[in-house]
């Protein structure tokens, strides 16, 4: 992928966020946090916190003692993901506008993943 920024947004359009710089780790969550706060699996990718812009009424959710959740709190899309000791921000992968240029490159917590379907793509996948 390019150095081209990245635009994405929330349902409404309140909340947007602008990527600048190299996207890394695509990657799909199938941890039960992330099935509940999306209602299925959570596609995103990071980069550095200050590559990233975000712009509107914001929420975050303390998810657990190490990160948090950021979500808009008018339609209740869920955006962002940081752990609290790291300098990287995810973004949802969902929330994009556009061709993003970006490759799925694996799969998280597939252990935790639901019964009802199944990971079938041949990317990696890690417990």
């Amino acid at each position: 992928m390019s150095d081209a920024a990245l635009t994405g947004s929330c349902l409404c359009g309140a909340c947007t966020f602008v990527v600048n710089g190299t996207a890394q780790g695509a990657s799909v969550c199938h941890c039960s946090q992330c099935r509940k706060m999306s209602g299925h699996v959570w596609s995103s990718a990071y980069v550095p916190k200050d590559q990233l812009t975000m712009d509107g009424p914001v929420a975050w959710h303390e998810a657990s003692p190490t990160a948090k959740r950021g979500f808009c709190p008018t339609c209740g899309s869920y955006l962002f993901w940081t752990a609290h000791a790291e300098d990287a921000i995810s973004f949802a992968l969902g929330a994009l506008d556009g061709p993003t240029g970006l490759r799925l490159e694996k799969h998280i917590f597939t252990d935790d993943k639901g019964d009802y379907y199944d990971i079938a793509d041949g990317l990696p996948q890690t417990p």
